[in-house]
């Protein structure tokens, strides 16, 4: 019941997010490929509307999962 009462209330994290954003359990990835600033700038926005989101929702992201893969 936990985790179906979370999805819910977690439903509305991908709304104006442009990337690919995955939920799966407790687990949000935003993924994407950016190669220009403007891209940068975009995925950026991105980052801090999860951000938002979950101050306004007194959520925390679980800082020492987050990473990046940088490919050239």
């Amino acid at each position: 019941m936990g985790l179906v009462l979370l999805n819910i209330f977690a439903s509305n994290t991908d709304s104006g997010i442009k990337f690919n954003l995955s939920k799966l359990d407790k687990d949000t990835k935003l993924r994407g490929s950016v190669n220009t600033l403007d891209g940068k700038d975009a995925i950026q926005r991105d980052l801090d509307r999860l951000e938002r989101w979950a101050l306004v929702n007194l959520l925390k992201f679980n800082m020492a999962k987050c990473k990046v893969l940088n490919l050239c």
